[in-house]
């Protein structure tokens, strides 16, 4: 059977990450988290004192980013390794989120990414998550979905990710992260984050992940039956 790339973009915290790890696992396909690598960008300059506005230091700092995801047996999870160490928890800290919109920005940073991100794709068979795959990194990906959900549960679904990881965050100062950066990622000039023209929106303010993970599957049926593939 010919395979696939499945796209699913949309806002933080919609489900999206555990939607797409589980369709990927379900197809055996790989699995990768495209914002997790803006994270991993944002991590590196931080902890080297690279400003955002640094733009030689930035360009010189993407030739010594290494970014690799590694799945643990012992949890199944997906894991991103950051020169070689696991940086996976590193990367979900609420410092991470309050800058990892101003670094997604640069053009050089979104250039260096997607040519990673199309370099992992290139044999299809993927699930790929972010804000720009069905529209930039992906555009002829045979799937592609939008995901959406009201700010308030996105907000709390993020508190309750952070409190499991030891990290107690208010749930204001939560909601006033996604929302600066919903606009960040949704005006900038360089891959805004948009739903493609022929991504189908889904909304899980009131779904499950397992009706997430369906509702993907069933766009997959859709497509491989559309264009004859069994």
């Amino acid at each position: 059977m010919k395979q696939l790339v499945i796209a699913i973009d949309g806002y933080s915290s919609c489900g999206k990450s555990t939607t797409a790890k589980a369709v990927a696992q379900l197809l055996h396909y790989a699995y990768v988290d495209t914002g997790a690598m803006y994270r991993a960008v944002t991590l590196y300059l931080l902890e080297n004192h690279i400003a955002f506005d640094d733009m030689p230091g930035i360009e010189a700092a993407l030739r010594n980013i290494h970014i690799s995801f590694r799945r643990n047996r012992r949890t199944g999870r997906n894991e991103l390794f950051l020169n070689g160490a696991n940086r996976e928890d590193d990367i979900r800290q609420m410092r991470i989120s309050n800058s990892v919109s101003e670094v997604s920005v640069i053009p050089m940073v979104r250039h260096a990414m997607v040519a990673q991100q199309q370099q992992m794709g290139r044999k299809r068979g993927v699930v790929m998550d972010g804000r720009d795959i069905g529209t930039t990194v992906f555009p002829d990906a045979e799937v592609k979905i939008f995901m959406t959900a009201e700010v308030e549960l996105r907000a709390k679904r993020r508190q309750e990710e952070l409190a499991e990881k030891g990290e107690i965050v208010p749930l204001d100062d939560i909601i006033e992260n996604l929302r600066k950066r919903d606009h960040l990622d949704s005006t900038r000039a360089e891959s805004p984050l948009r739903r493609a023209p022929d991504a189908v929106l889904l909304d899980t303010t009131h779904i499950t992940i397992t009706e997430q993970v369906d509702f993907v599957l069933d766009r997959v049926s859709s497509a491989l039956f559309a264009a004859g593939w069994d």
